[in-house]
C-alpha cells in the first residue's frame, strides 16, 4: 500500500516525524514524503528535518510564492501529475496549511482516499483562512484522526459519519515525548544570557494577527511585561517583515528579538519560561504538556482542551487584556500538569495500525 504524506510548514514536519517512523514499521505500507514547500526558511523548517531525523522528502513540489490563487493553481497542477505518476492508494495530510488543501482537492477529484490527521479542530471563526481549510479538508476526507474530544464532537455536528472518525491522540505529544530529554541539554538559555532569571516567550505568525494591525498591540503588551522580566521573541520571517527596524530598536530594551529557533532549542526555551504568549496551536499544545502558563493571542482557540486542562488562557490581542491575563496566570496556584486523553506519545502507532487495518 502506498501513502503520499503531504507536508508544507514547520508544524507539519514536527507532527510527521513520529508518523513516518510508525508507518515504516508495517511492511505493507510504503510512505512517500512530499514537501509542498510552504516553508523555505532553513531555521524554521530545514533544521527541523535535521534535529528530528526526518528523511529528505521524496518529492518537492517546488512552488514559488505569489498570490494565493497562483499557489493553489501551481500545487494542483503539479500534484495532479504526481498522483498520476505515483498511483497512491491514499493521500494523508496533517494540519490546515493552504497548500495541503490544494492537494486534498485534486486527490478527492481523482477518487483517491484522503486521510486527515488533526481533524475536527475548530475556532468557529471563518475570518481565519485556516478554519476554511480545516472544514474543507474534513468534508473531503475518508478517514479522520482526531487529537481531542471536542474535535470528534465537531465532526459529528457537521454530519461526518461515525465510521470515518477515529480518536488517535496528538502527534505533537509524540514528538515532544521522544525529544524532551534531548531538548533539556540545549544551551539556548546560556546563549541568550538568561541564566536562572525569569523570562517570558512570545510567538506571533498568524496572518489574522499580522494583517489586522494586532501586532502593534501585542508588542505594546510585551513592552509592559518586559519591564518586569525579559521577553524573548523568536521572529517568524512573516512577522519580521511586518516590523520596521526602528520598531524593533525602540523596544529592544524590553523585548529580545531573535531569529527562529530549531525545535530542540525552542522546547528548552518554552519549558523554562514563566509565561508563553502565542497564536500557535502547536505551542498551546506543547505548553499544556510542559505545564507552562500559556496565553493565546487570538479571540478563540481551536484547541479547547488546553483551556480545560488549565494551562491555557485565551486573551485576544488587546494590550490591556494581554497584561491582565498575564497577571491572572501568574497569580494562579501552579498545579500538577493535566494531560489530555491519549496525549501519551503513542498517537503515531495508533494511526499507523488503524490505516493498516482499514486499507490493507
Amino acid at each position: 500500500m502506498k501513502i503520499i504524506l503531504v507536508t508544507g510548514a514547520r508544524p507539519d514536519f514536527i507532527k510527521i516525524a513520529p508518523l513516518l517512523n510508525a508507518l515504516n514499521r508495517p511492511p505493507v505500507i510504503d510512505p512517500v514524503l512530499v514537501n509542498a514547500g510552504q516553508c523555505d526558511d532553513w531555521r524554521m523548517c530545514g533544521l527541523i528535518f535535521h534535529q528530528l531525523a526526518i528523511p529528505v522528502p521524496d518529492i518537492n513540489l517546488s512552488v514559488d510564492g505569489g498570490s494565493l490563487a497562483s499557489q493553489y493553481a501551481a500545487v494542483i497542477m503539479r500534484f495532479e501529475s504526481l498522483l498520476m505518476e505515483q498511483r497512491p492508494d491514499c493521500v494523508l495530510v496533517v494540519g490546515n496549511v493552504h497548500r495541503a488543501i490544494a492537494c486534498v482537492l485534486i486527490a478527492a477529484k481523482m477518487r483517491i482516499k484522503v486521510i486527515h490527521v488533526e481533524a475536527g479542530l475548530r475556532s468557529f471563526d471563518r475570518s481565519m483562512p485556516e478554519e476554511t481549510n480545516r472544514v474543507l479538508t474534513d468534508s473531503l476526507s475518508d478517514l479522520l484522526f482526531c487529537s481531542e474530544q471536542s474535535a470528534i464532537e465537531n465532526l459529528r455536528r457537521e454530519g461526518i459519519p461515525e465510521s470515518k472518525i477515529c480518536f488517535a491522540g496528538n502527534l505533537i505529544a509524540d514528538t515532544l515525548a521522544h525529544n524532551r530529554e534531548k531538548a533539556q541539554i540545549s544551551k539556548i538559555l546560556s546563549a541568550l544570557e538568561i541564566g536562572d532569571s525569569p523570562y517570558a516567550v512570545v510567538t506571533v505568525h498568524h496572518r489574522s494577527n499580522l494583517e489586522s494591525g494586532a501586532l502593534s498591540g501585542i508588542i505594546s503588551a510585551m513592552k509592559t511585561i518586559g519591564r518586569e522580566m525579559p521577553v524573548i521573541f523568536p521572529m517568524h520571517p512573516r512577522t519580521r517583515a511586518q516590523l520596521s527596524v526602528s520598531e524593533m530598536q525602540s523596544n529592544s530594551s524590553h523585548i529580545k528579538f531573535i531569529d527562529p529557533l530549531g525545535y530542540l532549542d525552542f522546547i528548552k526555551l518554552v519549558s523554562s519560561a514563566k509565561a508563553v504568549f502565542t497564536d500557535s496551536g502547536g505551542v498551546q499544545e506543547e505548553t499544556t504538556i510542559l505545564n507552562v502558563p500559556c496565553l493565546t493571542l487570538q479571540a478563540k482557540t481551536d484547541r479547547p482542551c488546553t483551556v480545560e486542562m488549565g494551562s491555557n488562557l485565551v486573551v485576544g490581542t488587546d494590550p490591556d487584556a494581554i497584561v491582565e491575563g498575564y497577571r491572572c496566570s501568574q497569580n494562579r496556584v501552579r498545579k500538577a500538569a493535566k494531560i489530555p486523553p491519549l496525549w501519551d506519545g503513542m498517537a503515531a502507532q495508533r494511526i499507523a495500525e488503524t490505516i493498516a487495518t482499514v486499507y490493507c
